[in-house]
């Protein structure tokens, strides 16, 4: 368990120093794909890829607590291996995305899916060091991988940007509907999903995409109705 504690801070302070040894990340460029994406629909306005800052830093404070702290403790033991996988993976992940889109989009995928089983597998205690965390960092990346889905849809013209972006919206809803109804311990990831909702309606504000802004809506309003019906 210690050496799995290590480890998880060593692949958060990787990760965390991925934007430091690279330019950073506000999307991908236009120019990345075949048929531009230039203000494509399906992406988040540009403050919302901030969040990025509170992931890095949380994460790495939350690994250290619980090698410092928790090293040996039971309850942090089964979600350190998915976790360490899904830092390691996005440690190299900015300087892919700035090369390819599609291994870009296969990788944030795989950060996901084993994001998704950490944050299953965290433990009931310390809850602002371990699981809430892990929580923000899967709800960000259950937004940015579908993202990456719509924008490879748009950008290799297989088929126009609102529809490519509303395969993707039902594709992120579909997976954080599922994840936070089965997950009512951790808010975290839902309010993080929702906070990219927004930040895709600002997007798609002006000029106004009404099929985005309309699903997007109905988004939020799915996942506050699932934390209404939490007893917890």
């Amino acid at each position: 368990m210690k050496l799995w504690a290590w480890a998880t801070l060593v692949a958060a302070l990787a990760f965390a120093a991925a934007p430091i040894l690279s330019r950073g990340f506000n999307g991908f460029e236009p120019g990345q794909f075949p048929v531009p994406q230039d203000d494509p629909p399906v992406q988040p306005a540009g403050y919302a890829f901030a969040i990025w800052g509170l992931i890095y830093l949380w994460l790495a404070a939350g690994a250290a607590f619980g090698a410092l702290r928790r090293s040996d403790d039971p309850d942090w033991a089964a979600m350190r291996p998915p976790l360490v996988a899904s830092l390691l993976i996005g440690a190299f992940w900015l300087p892919v995305a700035q090369a390819s889109v599609p291994l870009a989009t296969v990788m944030i995928w795989a950060m996901l899916i084993a994001a998704i089983i950490a944050v299953f597998r965290a433990g009931d205690t310390d809850r602002w060091w371990q699981i809430a965390p892990v929580a923000v960092y899967a709800g960000w990346l259950t937004a940015a991988s579908c993202v990456s889905i719509g924008l490879v849809l748009a950008g290799w013209g297989i088929m126009p940007g609102t529809p490519a972006a509303l395969v993707a919206l039902v594709l992120a809803l579909a997976i954080a509907v599922t994840v936070q109804y089965r997950l009512h311990r951790a808010p975290e990831y839902g309010i993080t999903v929702i906070w990219a909702l927004v930040a895709v309606i600002v997007a798609n504000a002006s000029p106004f995409n009404a099929a985005v802004v309309g699903l997007s809506v109905i988004g939020i309003g799915a996942i506050l109705a699932i934390r209404g019906t939490d007893t917890e």
